[in-house]
């Protein structure tokens, strides 16, 4: 097969030949027909995350937003054949382990995640194991670009808001980082019914959160976040996510909440941190203020998200500003090194 392959960190992606993956008894191999390019990726490239055990070693197919149609479906699988349209998690189970078992398999103890545990979405067929447990019909209403933003930054904002921090009607909900993620949290937020202000220093990027329903935007180089939040919101948000994962919008975002807020760490640390960020404690405790995280869906809560989809109450494609080929993902991901890329960029021409 085709794939943009991963021969150094920090270095350009190779587009060559690689092996077809080989369809395990309880697995499918799937023919990729989109895959978002995700700031998870470029983590991955940078080689961070390595402090909390995450490590791409080299020759690698990196790509965790896929979808695509079943090739091949191993013998021992019961919910798929061969021609079905579908989409995976990133974060996916084994299936035995008490989380799994509860139907918490992103949070499995034994975890898959393709480009780290096995070839990803940047080659043009995928072995997805456990396809039972870790694979989703994508209904005909959603189209294969739209399926593929969905896989890493929707669902996960999907299952912080709806899920992890549980925004309700009317709520004011604040969102630091206006990327892939912030923007669909904005979005799901939204169309829930939350007053959303959408955080960020890129004009383009407040406009584009702005398509995707936020109420107000606030650029962060021209007016200082924390007083402008409490200002608009007479006292502070409700809930506040931090979508990047920087030191200065984990700190605001905190600091803009009202007491007993909620506050969804959805944005993963770079080398600059390195997991590590100060925290105001005493505010936190004096104010009574909720700490979440989120880190993918489980594959058992995709059609709820998918029904809201087909029925128009969601719209992921709002997100996706731009395609590209298997050898465009190297200028995507120099875009991301100088947060310069605006919405999602979908991988869908694999020749």
């Amino acid at each position: 097969m085709k794939a943009a392959v991963m021969e150094e960190h920090q270095k350009p992606l190779v587009v060559r030949e690689m092996p077809d993956p080989t369809c395990g008894p309880d697995a499918i191999v799937m023919r990729v027909e989109a895959n978002g390019v995700c700031r998870s990726d470029w983590h991955l490239w940078m080689g961070d995350w390595s402090w909390v055990g995450l490590a791409v070693n080299p020759p690698a197919v990196l790509g965790h937003e896929f979808c695509g149609v079943i090739e091949e479906v191993g013998k021992d699988v019961k919910n798929f054949k061969k021609g079905d349209r579908v989409v995976t998690p990133f974060c996916q189970g084994e299936g035995n382990c008490e989380f799994c078992r509860s139907g918490n398999s992103h949070m499995c103890m034994m975890p898959k995640i393709p480009g780290l545990s096995y070839y990803g979405g940047f080659g043009r067929y995928v072995e997805v194991p456990a396809a039972d447990l870790n694979v989703v019909t994508l209904p005909e209403e959603v189209g294969l670009v739209e399926g593929a933003s969905i896989g890493c930054r929707f669902m996960t904002a999907f299952h912080g808001i709806v899920d992890r921090a549980n925004v309700r009607p009317r709520e004011w909900v604040a969102v630091h980082g206006c990327g892939g993620v912030g923007l669909s949290a904005i979005h799901i937020a939204s169309a829930i019914g939350a007053q959303v202000i959408g955080i960020d220093l890129d004009d383009a990027k407040l406009d584009l959160a702005k398509t995707a329903g936020a109420a107000h935007v606030i650029n962060a180089k021209r007016d200082e976040p924390i007083s402008s939040i409490r200002q608009i919101t007479g006292g502070g948000a409700h809930v506040a996510v931090d979508a990047l994962g920087v030191a200065a919008t984990c700190r605001n975002a905190i600091m803009c909440l009202r007491k007993q807020g909620r506050h969804l760490q959805i944005g993963l640390t770079t080398s600059v941190e390195q997991g590590e960020i100060a925290m105001p404690i005493d505010m936190i405790v004096g104010m009574e203020l909720a700490m979440f995280g989120s880190f993918g869906m489980p594959a058992t809560r995709y059609p709820a998200m998918l029904e809201m989809i087909a029925a128009g109450r969601l719209d992921p494609g709002k997100m996706v500003t731009s395609t590209c080929s298997l050898s465009g993902i190297n200028k995507v991901f120099g875009e991301m090194e100088k947060f310069q890329n605006v919405g999602m960029t979908v991988l869908n021409d694999y020749s």
